[in-house]
């Protein structure tokens, strides 16, 4: 029986890549948004194979904050 945990924790990772992706969009134009997007995906199916090498609140924390860096030098910093 699949747990209803994992599937809420999809519906906030996906309504939060649509308020991240709206402000990228408004702060650095779609081009970065939509990389920044791709990158947000790409951490979160990443974070998967590298929790298992390192644990999964390090592996959530290190590409959680991979993305923050990124989003902040793509769309932030210029602000």
């Amino acid at each position: 029986m699949p747990s209803r945990k994992r599937q809420l924790g999809g519906v906030v990772l996906a309504v939060a890549g649509a308020a991240a992706a709206r402000q990228w969009r408004q702060q650095a134009g779609g081009v970065a948004a939509g990389a920044l997007s791709a990158a947000y995906v790409a951490a979160f199916a990443g974070s998967h194979p590298l929790a298992k090498k390192v644990g999964a609140w390090p592996a959530v924390f290190g590409v959680a904050g991979a993305v923050g860096l990124a989003s902040w030098v793509v769309a932030d910093r210029r602000g």
